[in-house]
């Protein structure tokens, strides 16, 4: 560490799943084509320890099963599309934002916020420990008002939103990014109830989801390779899928949903090809983007 300092360690369990998706993001940052930039997502792969990212995804991917490839490239798209989701509601006059599981996102830092935006970044003590280690580190500044809240989403997270200065009057974005299939489907209704009751008309919800389909296929793929692989301890971790209907379901919790297919958007993103050979089927329906009912 620059100040001398020592890096607090990098994050385990689940947490190990934020270092993954940030050096897809460092990849993604290097492409002369790219989708967006994050250029904190190598700062956080180098302080974890992790090997630096490749330039080129595919050099990375050519020995991994084409389930999980097409995973990591989902990532790329639904970073894209979060951005957009986040930058369409700051425009709508949106001033409030909460990442639920944040993770190492540095839409914070990366994004061009309003000015009077509020930025929420919810997850557990040792991520936030070791994200702001880093932060503090390279020198950087949000472009927004960021507020990191330690806590356990089971736990009552609420309250901690409101002793941090959340205000539920105010119409608010709301991104819970790879984070449901980490959670029991009793949890994730738990957890969209208490966002709706926190939710003002108007305000939005993006959710990336793996339908059960899909992740019984990802099982199925995970048996075949080695008990102790990556793809196999990811897979491990996933506690349910979302149902068939996700439009249906967040219905029944006040939002009107929009479903997105990563496929199609990959293409109104530019890159058309990112998906070829990967036998998605029908595609990847796991980008929503929602309003809050009146």
């Amino acid at each position: 560490m620059g100040d001398g300092q020592a890096t607090p360690g990098a994050p385990s369990g689940v947490g190990v799943t934020a270092i993954g998706v940030a050096r897809v993001r460092a990849a993604e940052t290097l492409r002369p084509d790219r989708l967006f930039a994050d250029p904190l997502a190598a700062e956080f792969v180098a302080a974890s320890g992790w090997p630096a990212a490749a330039a080129d995804l595919d050099q990375d991917e050519a020995r991994l099963p084409r389930p999980r490839r097409a995973m990591l490239r989902s990532i790329v798209v639904r970073t894209r599309f979060l951005d957009d989701f986040l930058q369409d509601a700051g425009a709508a006059g949106l001033r409030q934002v909460v990442l639920l599981g944040a993770g190492l996102d540095a839409r914070a830092f990366r994004l061009d916020w309003p000015a009077d935006t509020r930025l929420f970044e919810l997850d557990m003590t040792e991520m936030l420990d070791f994200k702001e280690s880093v932060l503090t580190d390279v020198g950087a500044r949000p472009a927004c008002a960021r507020i990191a809240v330690a806590i356990d989403l089971q736990d009552d997270f609420p309250a901690a939103l409101a002793a941090a200065g959340f205000d539920p009057a105010r119409p608010t974005a709301w991104v819970a990014e790879g984070l449901l299939m980490y959670l029991s489907a009793e949890r994730n209704e738990e957890l969209l109830g208490r966002v709706g009751a926190l939710s003002a008309p108007g305000s939005r919800l993006a959710l990336t989801v793996l339908s059960q389909h899909r992740l019984d296929r990802m099982r199925e793929s995970a048996s075949a390779a080695e008990p102790n692989s990556a793809q196999a301890t990811l897979v491990g971790m996933w506690q349910s899928g979302t149902p068939a209907d996700p439009a249906s379901w967040l219905a029944g919790h006040g939002w009107q949903a929009e479903v997105f297919d990563s496929v199609e958007r990959a293409a109104a993103f530019g890159r058309p090809g990112l998906f070829d050979g990967l036998d998605v089927g029908a595609g990847l329906r796991g980008l929503i983007s929602a309003v809050r009912a009146s």
